[in-house]
């Protein structure tokens, strides 16, 4: 019966974790800048249209990262 539970752990903080994702990605198209902001290339011919987020990404994972790393540090 505890492997159950062990499972059934996992399922809810797997839920929780979608649901915040989901919640974020709710609120992203809200912040203004956000995938306009200078380093970000766009590149448009006639028909096509190309974007490299770059600089969003990479403010993006530095958040990620400090934000994992104080979780990580929180359980410990």
């Amino acid at each position: 019966m505890e492997d159950f539970t062990a499972i059934g752990r996992l399922l809810i903080i797997f839920g929780l974790v979608l649901a915040g994702l989901g919640l974020l990605l709710l609120l992203a198209g809200r912040v203004p800048g956000v995938g306009r902001l200078p380093g970000d290339i766009v590149i448009q011919t006639d028909n096509v249209t190309c974007f490299f987020p770059l600089a969003t990404m990479i403010i993006l994972s530095i958040l990620l990262t400090v934000l994992l790393n104080v979780v990580a540090r929180l359980f410990r």
